[in-house]
């Protein structure tokens, strides 16, 4: 084989062996970004808008992404007025500078975060009705039906959240 036909296989090899390598590389780059987005797909399910009754009552709570993690938000109330006209406010807020926030913009959740298995937590939830702040968890039991469960020690509460949109 002449030496000419040797080194032009010789070059080939390098190359392919430095193409394979970064292939190699470009594959594990794209394989890191589709996983990376997969999870924060996941996290993201939760992101909508809810119808939500509690005590007959209807509303419409939006959660969003806030920060490191969502926050959820009255956005609308079926009754937003009192007997004489004037519009309802969060009244049994603990934080005194709450007390005027009207009742159709109530934030409801704080700080909660995906924890990677199809549950967001390590957050509050803040019960206007009594106005109290609990522990809280949520997950999906069915695919648009949102388990919103607030803990207080070994005690809990469920309610059901249903996905709009």
């Amino acid at each position: 084989m002449p030496l000419n036909r040797l080194l032009g296989m010789f070059k080939f090899f390098n190359i392919y062996k430095e193409m394979k390598r970064i292939l190699s590389i470009l594959f594990c780059l794209v394989a890191t970004s589709i996983l990376s987005i997969s999870a924060q797909n996941a996290a993201d399910k939760i992101v909508g808008l809810y119808h939500v009754v509690k005590d007959g009552k209807n509303s419409k709570v939006k959660i969003f992404k806030y920060g490191n993690g969502y926050r959820a938000q009255v956005v609308w109330l079926e009754h937003t007025k009192n007997p004489d006209g004037t519009q309802k406010t969060d009244l049994k807020n603990p934080d005194p500078k709450k007390r005027n926030i009207p009742s159709n913009q109530i934030v409801l959740v704080e700080k909660v975060v995906y924890n990677g298995s199809d549950a967001w937590e390590d957050g509050h939830i803040y019960d206007p009705t009594s106005g109290k702040v609990y522990r809280v968890e949520m997950y999906f039991d069915k695919p648009n039906t949102l388990t919103v469960k607030g803990k207080l020690g070994p005690f809990f509460k469920r309610m059901y959240w249903e996905k709009i949109n």
